[in-house]
């Protein structure tokens, strides 16, 4: 049995991303990064992958006629390099029908909120806005929904006298760069109990 070959799907800088190529590089994460997925071809997170020789699919999504579309050529770019799961850190897009089908079970998101607190973007900033005592991070399974997936894990972290947002997302940030790739482990391990047994 070889490891599981992960797809990262990020829109931005990759501190997710970094967290789990670190874990995986220190053996303790038991898969393999085999694609970063970018919508954003100008983003971070491409050095990051190009540093470490992990081959990057970038797409300008206004190049292509419709959703569906570009998720057709994203598919086509993880069945020829036998992805087996989908990991979204930081990717600003709602998945649609053409990836959820194949990879069922097997996409996961990180969310900096206690969902169902605070879905959809800018979570912190909602967070604030709304003068909650506590927040904090949820992994989540990936549905048709915005952030309504099945949750897996979360961590709460309090939210300090006069925060701003800076400051918290440093704190929730540390909290994800922890918390994903330990959940990711989990489910791999569960994954790997599975298929011993089948």
């Amino acid at each position: 049995m070889g490891k599981h070959k992960l797809a990262v799907f990020a829109s931005g800088t990759g501190s997710n991303f970094d967290a789990i190529a670190e874990q995986i590089e220190a053996g303790r994460l038991d898969g393999k990064i085999g694609l970063l997925v970018c919508d954003q071809p100008g983003a971070k997170v491409i050095d990051k992958a190009t540093v470490r020789n992990i081959p990057v699919f970038a797409f300008q999504p206004k190049e292509f006629p419709a959703k569906a579309a570009f998720e057709q050529a994203i598919l086509k770019e993880l069945q020829e390099k036998h992805i087996d799961w989908i990991i979204l850190a930081g990717y600003m897009r709602l998945v649609g029908p053409t990836l959820l089908a194949p990879f069922e079970g097997r996409i996961i998101n990180i969310h900096p909120s206690l969902l169902p607190a605070f879905p959809g973007k800018d979570a912190i900033g909602q967070a604030i806005e709304a003068g909650v005592k506590v927040t904090g991070v949820t992994i989540h399974f990936v549905d048709e929904g915005m952030d309504t997936g099945a949750i897996i894990e979360q961590e709460a972290i309090r939210v300090k006298e006069e925060e701003d947002r800076a400051s918290l997302q440093k704190r929730v940030q540390a909290i994800e760069h922890n918390l994903f790739p330990k959940t990711i482990q989990r489910l791999l391990m569960a994954v790997n109990r599975e298929e011993i047994k089948s």
